[in-house]
């Protein structure tokens, strides 16, 4: 079966300015929004307190647990929106993403992504947030 998310980039539409594509298109299933996973530990506890880039692992991982639970994977992801603490954390993120993108997506090609850098999280310990939409079969 074809893959149900396609990536793409426009013809005419301006370079990527990093690891995402500018269109992320579902063709068949339903478009479920899932909220912004944060670095929290299965005790509830945060985890990673004051080290970001044990944050952006953890996040990764409890949203890979989010997609499982829906029967669903990294596959189906269609677009993110990362939320930062801090601007200078910017090029971490960029290093643990052009090495986690790899092992989580086939083909080099990868969802669209907006990236803010915001004043705070629910909580001051939180590093770093991350909002997806996904694709899943209808009925799911």
């Amino acid at each position: 079966m074809a893959n149900q998310v396609e990536y793409l980039n426009p013809p005419g539409a301006c370079p990527a300015q990093g690891l995402y594509s500018h269109v992320g298109k579902v063709s068949d299933g339903d478009v479920l929004y899932v909220a912004g996973q944060l670095a929290v530990a299965p005790d509830g506890s945060v985890a990673g307190k004051g080290d970001f880039e044990a944050q952006v692992r953890q996040v990764f991982s409890n949203l890979g647990d989010v997609l499982k639970g829906l029967g669903l994977g990294f596959q189906d992801v269609v677009k993110f929106t990362t939320f930062l603490v801090h601007s200078q954390d910017i090029e971490i993120f960029m290093r643990i993403r052009a090495e986690l993108f790899p092992q989580l997506f086939e083909g080099g090609v990868y969802p669209p992504n907006t990236l803010l850098v915001v004043d705070r999280l629910v909580k001051e310990d939180f590093l770093f947030e991350l909002e997806s939409v996904v694709r899943a079969p209808k009925n799911a």
